[in-house]
């Protein structure tokens, strides 16, 4: 790993520099979303319910009898998380013609309890061999480790969030297969190092620090297609927005810290490789 740390806050002005001219910038990249192969049933869930299980730390999550139908059982002890089933009415009704239609409406949701694959003990299940050899080569993947952080995927869907920093700062999550993600949740982390710790919600000034710092870090490490400044921008200006300032203005406020960021994960990855190559 070159001694890339000490250009993160001239790539960050650079950065910030082009976000001045947005109508110049690349459009944003496609998300790939994850889609776990596994075949568990949770991956049919409301993409609510496997956000539930995800920030539980769990891999996936079952029923107690519908462990025990593919031969594991829930350890003692263990306490249940609880999803959200939908409740279903179904109905008759008469139509003009006067024949009958069958029907089905939402009328509300109940709880129900599941235990997720962690908190089990038994046969082994099938694994997505795909999903983990992505994961593996994430880029500076060792730097979360170190800090203790399991990383982990979750099927990504439109609408839902694409990825996910643990407030407790033992867990990273992925929905999709998009670098700029994996970077932005990685920054989160060391943010949250660098200042003692994040507060819980999506906050401008994390937000901020997060996606500028996942650009500069991508930029740094030689992706700079990943680096998304598109979707960057687009996503910056979102949170800036609240703020009743402008979107360059918030940047250059935040790019101490986000440089901080930025310098912690790949110092953290010098003394890693240093350290191994003893």
């Amino acid at each position: 790993m070159a001694k890339l740390y000490g250009h993160a806050s001239d790539v960050g002005a650079a950065i910030v520099e082009r976000f001045k001219n947005p109508a110049s910038l690349p459009a944003p990249l496609a998300k790939v979303f994850i889609r776990r192969k596994d075949h568990a049933p949770c991956r049919n869930w409301s993409y609510g319910n496997q956000f539930i299980v995800a920030v539980h730390g769990y891999s996936e999550a079952r029923g107690y009898r519908q462990w025990e139908e593919v031969g594991r059982h829930v350890k003692k002890g263990e306490k249940a998380i609880y999803i959200l089933v939908p409740i279903i009415k179904r109905f008759e009704a008469e139509g003009d013609d006067g024949t009958t239609e069958e029907g089905s409406a939402l009328v509300g949701f109940k709880s129900a309890a599941v235990f997720g694959l962690e908190q089990t003990d038994g046969a082994p299940l099938p694994v997505d061999e795909e999903a983990i050899a992505w994961l593996a080569g994430l880029p500076l993947r060792e730097v979360a480790e170190s800090w203790g952080i399991e990383i982990q995927s979750y099927d990504g869907t439109e609408g839902g969030r694409l990825g996910f920093y643990s407030c407790a700062g033992d867990r990273i999550g992925l929905g999709v297969r998009n670098l700029d993600v994996w970077a932005h949740e990685l920054v989160h982390a060391a943010d949250a190092r660098n200042i003692g710790g994040l507060k819980s919600g999506q906050r401008v000034d994390q937000e901020v620090v997060a996606q500028l710092g996942a650009a500069i870090l991508l930029t740094l490490i030689g992706q700079p297609v990943a680096a998304d400044l598109g979707h960057s921008w687009a996503y910056v200006e979102s949170y800036a927005s609240k703020t009743g300032k402008a979107t360059v203005d918030v940047c250059l406020e935040l790019l101490n810290r986000t440089c901080k960021a930025v310098d912690l994960i790949l110092t953290t990855a010098e003394t890693l490789a240093t350290s191994t190559a003893c």
